[in-house]
């Protein structure tokens, strides 16, 4: 698997995610602004990948304030971490990562400026290792849940690429091949970015596990026909009550499984879990460039002047979600109850 993202020196790269599958191209952080651009420009996605990438630009805004007291260097550090918070709204493990680095400053005023600079660096890391140990968690419980020789259907991209390494759904999905279990498995393109197509199609090739790919609006046809089995998909923010938001397409997913009697399973670290929020109807949906529906890079698609509309998320109700993988076990409705007990553990 390509690490998702790395410190380098001192500088912090990530696999361009714009680039593949034609090429494994390097987009290079020198400064949490860098970091910044590449969450917002999409080189690097998924909740997971997100959260990482923003501890790991705070660490590297953090080496670049030339303070001398805790004072000074709290004040500065607490700008990087308000501008880092907006990069994209809806994936909360952005906020989650922001949170714990900040809580760290808080807890060091009694040491040197040098000091917590180190400390910031290292719990970056220490956030990377716990992401794709999380998700090896993930894969183990969430693998119990599939059937040998299944067809699993998955949208966009939750795999090793959108975490930080191994990955979510798709983490569930190597677990349920690592244990021989024969699945093979259904990529929706998703678009307007090709997540499933350019990404999750790449990595399950590259691990020689069965893949094909269809149109987005071929999955209620494949459903009807008993040729899906299961679904899994990532999250990226999961409201108090269940309700999940991920990429967008998957609320109408949810919908055709719940109406052909197929499991429809969400897997995400408890990191994803956003207790402040009670409902999916307080998460807000990002809403991005009409152009990356009527463009594919710098052609247009369609009539000259065509109005678009491009939503990055949706949000599916927990009564469509059959089950919650976590690195904590399996919740199950009624989530309010289940996921406060859960998080808790």
């Amino acid at each position: 698997m390509i690490p998702t993202i790395e410190w380098k020196g001192n500088q912090v790269r990530m696999v361009d995610q714009r680039k593949l599958p034609g090429r494994i191209a390097w987009y290079v952080c020198r400064d949490y602004g860098d970091v910044i651009k590449g969450i917002e420009i999409m080189v690097i996605r998924g909740a997971p990948a997100i959260g990482v990438a923003a501890a790991m630009g705070m660490a590297l805004g953090a080496n670049s304030i030339k303070a001398g007291t805790y004072g000074a260097f709290r004040g500065r550090f607490r700008k990087i971490a308000d501008r880092m918070i907006t990069a994209r709204p809806t994936a909360v493990n952005l906020k989650w990562a922001v949170e714990r680095m900040s809580r760290l400053v808080e807890t060091m005023a009694d040491h040197s400026v040098a000091e917590i600079k180190a400390a910031l660096r290292k719990e970056s890391e220490e956030i990377l290792a716990e992401d794709i140990a999380i998700n090896r968690k993930m894969g183990k419980n969430g693998q119990k849940l599939i059937p040998k020789g299944a067809t699993i259907l998955t949208h966009c991209n939750a795999g090793s690429l959108a975490t930080g390494g191994y990955g979510t759904a798709l983490g569930v999905i190597r677990a349920a091949h690592e244990a021989g279990k024969k699945v093979q498995v259904i990529a929706d393109e998703t678009r307007p970015w090709l997540q499933g197509l350019r990404l999750t199609s790449f990595e399950l090739m590259q691990d020689k596990i069965p893949v094909t790919v269809i149109a987005d609006n071929a999955a209620g046809s494949l459903m009807r026909s008993k040729k899906i089995d299961l679904v899994v998909t990532g999250a990226d923010r999961i409201a108090a009550n269940g309700d999940v938001a991920n990429k967008i397409g998957t609320y109408q997913v949810a919908v055709l499984a719940k109406e052909n009697k197929i499991p429809f399973y969400v897997a995400a670290p408890i990191s994803t879990i956003d207790m402040d929020t009670p409902s999916g109807e307080l998460i807000p949906v990002e809403q991005r460039n009409a152009r990356e529906v009527s463009h594919w890079e710098s052609r247009n698609m369609g009539p000259k002047g065509v109005q678009a509309i491009n939503p990055a998320f949706d949000i599916t109700p927990g009564r469509y979600v059959t089950a919650i993988i976590t690195e904590k076990g399996i919740i199950r409705s009624p989530y309010k109850r289940e996921i406060k007990k859960t998080v808790k553990k």
